[in-house]
């Protein structure tokens, strides 16, 4: 059987804080409060990390690309092929990697400011509710 303050980190807290009853204030509602800001900080702590596993993945890849085009690209330096010995070959090779490494950057960046819209979509969603929340305590009952 689970422990009740294991599970539950704020039942500590809830518990101290009726403690302290004040008239007009809802001390249940400020510690759900807090919760739900935390889990919110949880949530865009984890869309931020898989973002950057996904971002350590691509670059991976791409590295692994670039060094499988740069031995072709000797192979093809040290074979004695018409690559080797045509300049104009040897700079659409340049070009199209130049190319590739752009597009990469590319796709780079807009992983990244995925991973940011995402991570603060999370902050914006809790700060609206946190708004709504603040509205409601403060109501006259």
């Amino acid at each position: 059987m689970v422990n009740q303050s294991n599970s539950n980190p704020f039942g500590d807290v809830t518990k101290m804080m009726e403690q302290f009853k004040l008239p007009g204030v809802d001390m249940a509602a400020i510690v759900e409060a807090r919760r739900k800001d935390i889990e919110a900080l949880v949530e865009a702590n984890k869309a931020a990390f898989e973002s950057m596993q996904a971002l350590a993945r691509k670059q991976t890849e791409m590295l692994t690309e670039a060094m499988q085009g740069m031995q072709e690209a000797a192979k093809g330096f040290t074979g004695g092929s018409a690559v080797a010995a045509d300049p104009a070959k040897q700079a659409e090779g340049a070009r199209r990697g130049f190319e590739k490494t752009l597009a990469g950057m590319k796709e780079l960046a807009e992983m990244v400011r995925a991973a940011q819209s995402d991570a603060m979509a999370h902050i914006t969603q809790r700060a609206t509710q946190q708004m709504q929340d603040i509205k409601v305590l403060t109501q006259p009952k």
